[in-house]
Order: structure tokens, then sequence, then C-alpha cells
């Protein structure tokens, strides 16, 4: 039985784009889709009397934020098998322990309680930085976010941060029958030899041969399952975070992987994945990389 797409939504602008992006993507990779609100109305409701006639307000609100999801969903793809659960727990839990059995995980970018002014919702932050599974948040220009530009952009760290990244690519691309552009930013030394410019221009060559081999062998691993993948190789000068933020611009999905350590508590994201989900013009997949 193949393991769902999950969605979190919370009846916000944001988790409605982001019930698009996750039926599209679920019908496009064959996917069930599981809708997932998070609700703690009993905690904050009076117990109400067994012969009481109406139901609490939050209950109604949680139902109807499930259900209308649902039916946004259907009406998007209606082949689509799509189901909903309204779950008694704060978000972040909700959505880890959804985790544990999806194929992916779908977020917004922003909450109903998110701040003004805030890029990126705490919940979508903290999932992103957690999950199990590859989490994507759905942010960008609509351009991006509708799949407009037939491209796919994957970051590729170091060998031991990106195999799964590109692997999860990969698949993207192929379901999309669209390229992939695989990018590896590298930097000069940080003390140049100012006098002697030639051995300045040295240092940056062998740098730029080693991103180039980093490339070669990550892909070469990652893609033994697409030998016909339309794979195209960039390496550019320059931060990593600049470097994928400007890549962002001309992608549908842009996706990174991100460390998880066996038994580490706390937020796992590095600063490129952190900037990313910040500011990136589409959608982010984060996809953890187990050591």
């Amino acid at each position: 039985m193949e393991l769902p797409l999950v969605v979190g939504v919370d009846g916000s602008d944001s988790s409605l784009e982001a019930v698009d992006w996750a039926a599209d993507e679920a019908a496009r990779l064959r996917l069930p889709l599981r809708i997932v609100h998070a609700s703690l109305w009993e905690r904050y409701e009076a117990r109400v009397p067994s012969f009481a006639t109406t139901r609490p307000a939050q209950e109604i609100l949680a139902d109807h934020i499930a259900a209308s999801s649902v039916e946004r969903a259907r009406l998007r793809h209606p082949e689509l098998e799509v189901s909903a659960d309204v779950v008694p727990e704060d978000p972040v839990s909700a959505l880890l322990h959804a985790a544990q059995g999806s194929a992916a995980l779908v977020t917004g970018s922003r909450g109903r309680g998110g701040v003004t002014g805030m890029l990126l919702g705490s919940v979508s932050l903290t999932v992103a930085a957690r999950a199990v599974c590859p989490v994507i948040v759905v942010r960008g220009e609509e351009r991006n976010r509708q799949g407009a530009l037939d491209q796919v952009v994957v970051g590729v760290a170091d060998p031991t941060r990106s195999s799964a990244a590109v692997r999860f690519a990969l698949r993207e691309a192929a379901a999309r029958g669209c390229a992939l552009e695989a990018v590896r930013a590298w930097r000069r030394p940080a003390h140049q030899h100012a006098d002697h410019p030639l051995i300045a221009d040295e240092a940056g060559v062998v740098r730029e041969e080693h991103a180039s081999a980093v490339l070669t062998d990550v892909l070469r691993d990652a893609g033994r399952d697409h030998p016909n993948a339309d794979v195209r190789r960039r390496t550019v000068e320059g931060p990593a975070h600049q470097v994928l933020q400007e890549a962002s611009r001309r992608a549908d999905l842009l996706v990174v992987g991100a460390r998880r350590r066996h038994g580490h508590i706390g937020l796992q994201l590095g600063r490129v994945a952190h900037t990313l989900l910040h500011h990136a013009a589409c959608p982010v997949a984060v996809v953890p990389q187990r050591n």
C-alpha cells in the first residue's frame, strides 16, 4: 500500500495554497492525499453537558476546515483519493506524528496565528527541521507554485547530506516530465594572495574543479534509477544560500538536504535551508539525510 501524501491545514489562505499544491502533487505521483487539521478545542471549551443540543464552536470550525479542504482537493482532482483527520494535538506534534507514516508532508508558509511581518510560520519551520520524511513548504510566486517553469532545482552540498535530496529531486523531475538543474556553490579561499593573483586564480580553479567532482559523484550514485533524466549541472561561485535563492526564481520546486542525527533533539536545519525556507521564490522541499 502506498504511503499517503499529507498536507497540514488550518483554514488560512496559505494552507489553502498548500492543499492545491498537495492535490496536484498527489495526482502527479498517484498517491492518496491525507489532510490533517490539528485542533485542541476540547482544552479551551467548557465541558459540554450530555443533554446539550449544540456542538462547541471550535469543534464545528475544525470539522469545517477539514471538510472544506477535502472538497477543494476533490474539485481540483476528482479522481484523487482524499481523506481528512481532525487531530486533538498541537499543530507541530500532529504533523510530526503524521510524517512518520507519509511519503512526504506539505505545509503552507504561514498559519492563521502567524505574526504579521514574519516570512515563515513557526510550525512550518519546526516541522521542516524535525520531520522524518521530506517536507515541502509551499511558498513563492504564483507561477512557481503552479509549475509554469518546467524545472526542478536541487542544491548539492556534500555527499553525506545530498544523496537523498538528489534522489527526491530526480523523482520529482521525472513525475513532472521536466529538467533537473543540479547546483553546487563554491567559494574562493577566504585569504587570497593579493600580491599573487595567479595563485589566487589557481586556488579558484581547484575549488571549482572540486565542486564539479562532487556533482559528478552525487549524481552518479543517486541517478542510477533515472539514467535518461535531463540533468543540467551548474557550479556557481558564491554563498550557497544566495546561489540557490537566485536559482529558485526559475524553478517550480527547490530541493535541499538536511542532516538528521539519531538521538538529536531540536532544530536540525543549516543556514542554507533556513534562508531558503524564508526567502525562496518557489516551494522548497527539505529532504532528510540520515547519518
